[in-house]
C-alpha cells in the first residue's frame, strides 16, 4: 500500500510539474510565433484599413493585393532569384567542401594533421578585420559578382568541427574493408561516409542555408549591381527608407489600378516580411527529422 501512495504522490507532483511546463512553453511559443503571425494579418489586411489601427489578432477587411503589389515588382523577383540561388548553392558547396575537410582530418594517416588543425582553429578566434576582408575581396576579383556569395562561405571551421566529431564514431573497420576491397578515398567518401553522415549533415545543411538566406551584409557590402540584390537586402531597404515602399505601390498601382488606393507602404513592409520568412518556414519541417537524429545520434555517442 505504501509502494502505490507513493507512485501516486509521485504521479501527482510529475502531473502538476507538467502542467506549469506546459503553461510556461505555450507563452513562450506565443511570443515567439505572434510577431509573424501580427504580420500576416496585417498583410493580409486592406492598407487604408490597417492605418485605422485595432488589427491584432485577424483581419478585419481581407484582401490579396497586397501580396499582388509584391509580386508585380520586378526588383523583388529578381532578388529572390538571387537568393534562392545563393542559398541553395552556397549551401551544397559549403557542406560538401567542409565535410571533405572534415572527414581528412578524422585520417589518422594524414600528413601534417598536427599543423593542419591550429591553423582551422586560428580562424575561429581571430580574423584580419572587415578593412583588409573587403581590401581581400576587390584584389581577387569577387567583389559586386556572384561569385562573392559562393566562394568565402565554402569552409566553415566551426561546422567542421561538429562533422569531423561525427564521423569520428565511424566504424573504422568499415572504411579499412572498403580499402582492402581497392576503393579510392573519394569513393569511400561520397559512397561510405557520406551515407552514414546524413544527420549530421542535414543538421549543418539546415544551418548553413538559413544562414545564407538571412544574410544581407554580404550583399551590401560586396555589391553594388541592383541584379545582385537579395531579398534580405530588399527587405533592409523597404523597411528603412519608406520611398521604397511607395515605389513598390506605385509600380502595382499601374497594374491594378482598382486597389491601387488601398495599398499602404506599411502592408507592403508587412507582405514583404511574410514573403521573405515563408521559404524557410517551408523548407524546416523537411530537414528537422534529420536534425532530431543527428542531435539524439550525436547525445548517445557522447
Amino acid at each position: 500500500m505504501k509502494k502505490i501512495h507513493i507512485k501516486k504522490s509521485k504521479l501527482r507532483k510529475n502531473t502538476a510539474f507538467d502542467r506549469i511546463n506546459y503553461a510556461v512553453m505555450t507563452v513562450v511559443a506565443f511570443v515567439m510565433l505572434y510577431p509573424l503571425w501580427y504580420c500576416i494579418v496585417g498583410s493580409l489586411n486592406e492598407g487604408m484599413d490597417y492605418l485605422r489601427g485595432g488589427v491584432f489578432l485577424w483581419p478585419r477587411k481581407w484582401t490579396l493585393t497586397n501580396y499582388k503589389a509584391v509580386f508585380l515588382d520586378k526588383s523583388i523577383l529578381s532578388a529572390f532569384k538571387v537568393t534562392i540561388a545563393k542559398s541553395f548553392i552556397a549551401t551544397i558547396t559549403g557542406v560538401l567542401c567542409t565535410a571533405m575537410v572534415a572527414y581528412a582530418i578524422t585520417r589518422p594517416d594524414l600528413k601534417l594533421k598536427k599543423i593542419y588543425i591550429p591553423f582551422i582553429m586560428l580562424t575561429m578566434f581571430f580574423s584580419g578585420g572587415l578593412i583588409p576582408y573587403f581590401i581581400l575581396i576587390m584584389d581577387i576579383g569577387l567583389y559586386d559578382s556572384f561569385w562573392v556569395y559562393i566562394i568565402p562561405p565554402m569552409f566553415s571551421a566551426y561546422n567542421m568541427i561538429i562533422i569531423q566529431s561525427f564521423m569520428r564514431d565511424l566504424p573504422g573497420e568499415l572504411i579499412e574493408s572498403a580499402k582492402i576491397d581497392g576503393a579510392s578515398e573519394y569513393r569511400i567518401f561520397f559512397q561510405i561516409v557520406i551515407p552514414l553522415s546524413k544527420p549530421v549533415l542535414a543538421t549543418i545543411a539546415l544551418f548553413t542555408i538559413v544562414n545564407n538566406w538571412n544574410a544581407y551584409f554580404d550583399a551590401m557590402m560586396y555589391t553594388t549591381s541592383q541584379d545582385l540584390q537579395t531579398i534580405q537586402l530588399f527587405l533592409k531597404k523597404i523597411i528603412t527608407d519608406p520611398s521604397v515602399a511607395k515605389g513598390v505601390g506605385a509600380a502595382a498601382s499601374i497594374s491594378i489600378p482598382d486597389r491601387a488606393s488601398t495599398i499602404t507602404p506599411q502592408v507592403v513592409k508587412l507582405a514583404t516580411m511574410v514573403v521573405t520568412a515563408l521559404p524557410m518556414v517551408c523548407v524546416y519541417p523537411f530537414l528537422q527529422r534529420y536534425f532530431v537524429t543527428g542531435v539524439t545520434m550525436g547525445a548517445v555517442k557522447g
